[in-house]
């Protein structure tokens, strides 16, 4: 073989083993990008999921005597409100129980999609019960998922509901229904601006008189409800029992005669709402609104099982 045609040969393998490595520095440089992008999408799914769990919990950032002092120190604070910023509705009256009715307590917030399914399923069945002095109804309005609106939707129809109680209780229950009918309460995955007007209609369409409308969307109460919001979470009391959200306070949290009533139980049970909270109370379907037809477990009992 002539010199010639030799180096001609070893030109091309050189040309070839010099393709080769640079493949394979391609296929690493590849698969590196491929981790990495991997890698990133990974992170990408986790810090949604983790801001998706915290729009939908209230954050626990202070120790209890902190948050309350919080409270305490707040200038405009609505006197109608419990110590643990409820609002007691009866037939009586605010804030005047009913001596041997159970008392219903439940924690909101008005973007609250789980929220909104519990009162479309409750609220004409509450306002029988509380109207025949069937109940107390305990009202805790909360705003700590303003962070998926664009505009404080939580805080300023929580402000509102506030200054309803304090001002025109009488109409508070169908203000409530009306901030979370299906064809008002806002999509939380998709959040369209809703103006003061819009709420300020829902509360005139309620019954409220106009001028307490007017006021009512004024932000008062905003510092007191935002104190109230650090400071609920914190209430051990209020935290899920079991399952995913163990040790964690959500919306909505419903309480009965001081215990927590597990709505997760409904659906093993195969109950709605209604029938669900009937059930707990002891009383009949048939006697809702019936007065002197008072629910078996009274003031003070637990809520009966729904198995």
């Amino acid at each position: 073989m002539s010199k010639g045609k030799q180096n001609h040969q070893a030109a091309l393998k050189a040309q070839e083993e010099a393709r080769r490595l640079q493949e394979a520095k391609e296929r690493r440089q590849q698969t590196m990008i491929g981790i990495i992008v991997t890698v990133a999408i990974i992170a990408l799914i986790a810090l949604g999921g983790f801001f998706y769990w915290r729009s939908h919990h209230p954050v626990k950032t202070q120790d209890l005597e902190q948050a309350r002092q919080a409270v305490a120190r707040v200038k405009e604070k609505p006197s109608a409100a419990n110590d643990q910023g409820g609002f007691l509705i009866s037939s009586q009256g605010l804030g005047k129980p009913v001596a041997k009715a159970p008392t219903v307590e439940i924690y909101m917030d008005f973007m609250c999609p789980g929220c909104g399914a519990l009162h479309r399923g409750l609220d004409s069945t509450l306002t029988g019960l509380v109207d025949a002095g069937q109940v107390n109804l305990v009202i805790y309005p909360m705003s700590f998922m303003d962070r998926l609106s664009t505009d404080n939707y939580s805080t300023r129809t929580g402000t509102a509901t506030i200054y309803v109680a304090q001002h025109d209780p009488d109409h508070l229950l169908p203000f409530i229904a009306n901030l979370y009918a299906k064809d008002f309460q806002p999509d939380e995955s998709n959040y369209q601006p809703v103006s003061n007007d819009k709420i300020r209609q829902q509360a005139i369409k309620a019954g409220v008189d106009p001028k307490v409308a007017d006021q009512a969307l004024k932000g008062h109460y905003r510092d007191w409800i935002k104190a109230m919001d650090t400071y609920t979470p914190l209430r051990k009391e209020l935290w899920n029992p079991s399952g995913s959200n163990k040790g964690q306070m959500t919306t909505p949290t419903v309480r009965i005669n001081g215990n927590y009533w597990e709505l997760g139980n409904l659906s093993q049970a195969g109950l709605d709402y209604r029938s669900g909270l009937l059930k707990a109370l002891g009383l009949d379907q048939s006697k809702v609104g019936v007065k002197g037809a008072m629910p078996a477990i009274g003031a003070s009992g637990q809520p009966r099982s729904l198995n």
